[in-house]
């Protein structure tokens, strides 16, 4: 009797050894449906990618506010009699050099002064 159960015991391992372990096991299912998600996460991205691409070239094709968007802002073009003023952020005006130990002198401006163009 107890040869009988070794041998379904081994019977029912060597049953199961295909299922867990073998070339169609559950874990190589497992990770190749993993490995299908991260794949499909990627062509998402990149088909928004493209997507973005592709509206740009076509409004490249079809408009000029595109290309004068670029051309503006890539290339530091300016229309004919346009004035272009260039603001600089976080930079400080430079204050005027003063000679160590001179004296510096202020005087209130009269208020017909600072109305006067």
């Amino acid at each position: 009797m107890k040869a009988l159960t070794l041998i379904f015991v081994i019977l029912i391992a060597l049953l199961q050894y295909p299922l867990w372990l073998g070339k169609g096991s559950w874990l190589r299912v497992w990770d190749l449906n993993r490995q299908i998600i991260e794949q499909q996460e990627a062509n998402a991205s990149l088909k928004a990618r493209n997507d973005s691409v592709d509206a740009e070239v076509r409004d490249l094709k079809q408009g000029f506010a595109a290309i004068e968007e670029r051309a503006r802002s890539e290339l530091g073009m300016i229309k004919q009699d346009e004035v272009f003023y260039q603001v600089l952020e976080g930079m400080m005006p430079a204050a005027p050099a003063v000679p160590m130990g001179a004296a510096v002198e202020t005087r209130p401006v009269a208020p017909s002064a600072q109305r006067s163009n």
